[in-house]
Order: structure tokens, then sequence, then C-alpha cells
């Protein structure tokens, strides 16, 4: 595997959320606290920003162009024009909510795209508060179907490449959990898949083997487990807090990696930026939310 590099320098106070868009050879991944989306062409170094209104905790892409965004207060869409973005902060792009959704002390977090278009997004209260975040499902048309309601911080959901089988962390347990899935695609039959000792498990993606790659936050590193939970791969970082890893560019062989600097009293360079690891694996091609 070759050595750990930085695709975009950046001072995020909470990047996360890398996500692939093939039909726009791009990647995609926000700034929680910031409040940006940013994106960034490897092919021609072009990046762009789209600043919300509120806290972002996810971005991804749609089938018709554009992007769904978890929000604080609820899912939202931005049509193609807008999620071109801006170098700039600039005006108020349109928008419009699918999903609104407030709860005082409460934002949302991490959220991933089912095989069915389905968008699964996570929340998760400011003061980490155990039960006080959830796992929703939003089909396509808005319609919500509540998946867990008693989550502290929602983090990493992937699926393994049969579809039979959809992994989760709520990080303050130190798992990643595994659940199959129903004839509705819904998760049943919870149980540990693997437990992390160092640092929290946050994001994770699943390659084509199977194999579920984690960042560990607060364990600088992103690590590779076998489809039976068997620790197979570490990747150390220069970066205290990675938050999640996605595969992307030609061929789905780079793991990109985003970062955050929030909380550390003296973080590194690096910290806020989005790394990337040319040729770690294969990925799967995630899909875009149906909606």
């Amino acid at each position: 595997m070759t050595a750990v590099e930085v695709a975009v320098r950046a001072h995020a106070a909470l990047g996360e959320g890398p996500t692939w868009d093939s039909a726009a050879d791009r990647l995609i991944w926000v700034d929680i606290l910031g409040s940006r989306v940013h994106t960034y062409d490897p092919a021609t170094g072009r990046r762009t920003v789209l600043a919300t209104e509120q806290h972002v905790g996810a971005a991804k892409p749609r089938a018709g162009g554009g992007l769904v965004v978890n929000l604080r207060d609820g899912v939202g869409l931005y049509p193609p024009a807008a999620s071109g973005g801006s170098t700039g902060a600039g005006g108020a792009a349109p928008f419009r909510w699918l999903h609104h959704d407030p709860v005082p002390g409460r934002r949302a977090n991490d959220a991933a795209v089912a095989p069915d278009g389905s968008l699964w997004c996570g929340t998760m209260r400011y003061d980490e508060a155990p039960g006080g975040g959830t796992l929703t499902r939003i089909a396509p048309d808005g319609t919500v179907r509540p998946l867990l309601d008693d989550v502290a911080v929602s983090n990493g959901t992937g699926w393994s490449p049969d579809g039979r089988r959809v992994y989760y962390v709520d990080s303050p347990t130190r798992r990643i959990d595994v659940f199959d899935l129903d004839d509705d695609g819904l998760p049943v039959n919870r149980r540990a898949f693997t437990a992390v000792e160092d640092g929290f498990p946050d994001g994770l993606t699943v390659d084509a083997e199977g194999g579920v790659w984690v960042a560990i936050w607060d364990g600088g590193a992103v690590r590779r487990y076998t489809p039976d939970g068997a620790l197979d791969r570490v990747v150390p970082l220069p970066v205290r807090r990675p938050t999640a890893c996605a595969f992307g560019g030609t061929g789905l062989t780079d793991l990109y990696i985003t970062t955050a600097r929030t909380g550390l009293a003296r973080p590194h360079p690096l910290s806020g930026s989005l790394l990337v690891v040319p040729g770690a694996g294969k990925g799967l091609p995630q899909p875009p939310f149906a909606g």
C-alpha cells in the first residue's frame, strides 16, 4: 500500500462523510460545524464549496443531479445548479425540505444511501447524551421509517456486497454492529461485528471483497476488518481524529479520508484536511439517492 497523501489541504472543524459521485467523477464531503459541503475533482483539482444555513452531517448525490443533505433540522434537497457550489460562501442556494424534524439540542450526523436508493440518516445530541440520537430511513418520496431510537452518536453505515447485511456504528459503544436485512431491506438481528479498543469507530465503508474499513476517532488510523470481523489491515495517519473513509477515483481504488480539528488543543497541521491513500483497495459503487 502506498503512503498517505494530502488530497485537499483544509482546516475543516469537523470534516465528514466522503462520498464518490460517479456521475460527476468527484468526491463530496462536508465540514459539519463549518456548515459547508465541499466537492473535489482529483483529475482537474477543481474544488467547490456550498454554504448551508445549518450544520450539515452528510451530503449525497441524487439520481437526477443535485444533493440530498442531512441537516440539523432534517433532510433537504438541493437542485443540480446549486450543488455545483462556489468558491466562496455566496448567496443562499435553492433548497427545499424533504423531511423537517427540528429537535432542540439535536443535530444531523453521518448518513448513507441504501441499495434501494433510500437515505439512512443519523442524528445525535450536541452533548452526545446516550439515547438522544436516532437512525431513520427516508424514502425517495420523503416517507419516514424510524430504524433506531436509542442512539448516542449515529455514525458509519454500509452494506455488504451482496446486499444482505448492513454494518452500523454508534461510536460510544466502541463497536461495529451488523444487522441482517429482511425482505423489505430493513435491519433485523443486531449483533456485534467487532470491538474497537483504542479510540472510537466513526465513519465506515465496505469494499468489493466485503472488507469493512473504519476511521478510528482519537485512534489516528483507518482499519480494515475481514467479513468475519478479524482485523486485517491498519493504515496509520498523521492526524489524531480521522472521521470517515470512502473509495473513489478511477476504478474506485483510492481511499479518501476526512479528518477533524475540533476539540484538539494542538491539532496537527493536516487536521481538517482531506487525505487519500492511492491504490488502497477496490471499492463498491455507491448508489445515489433516488429522490
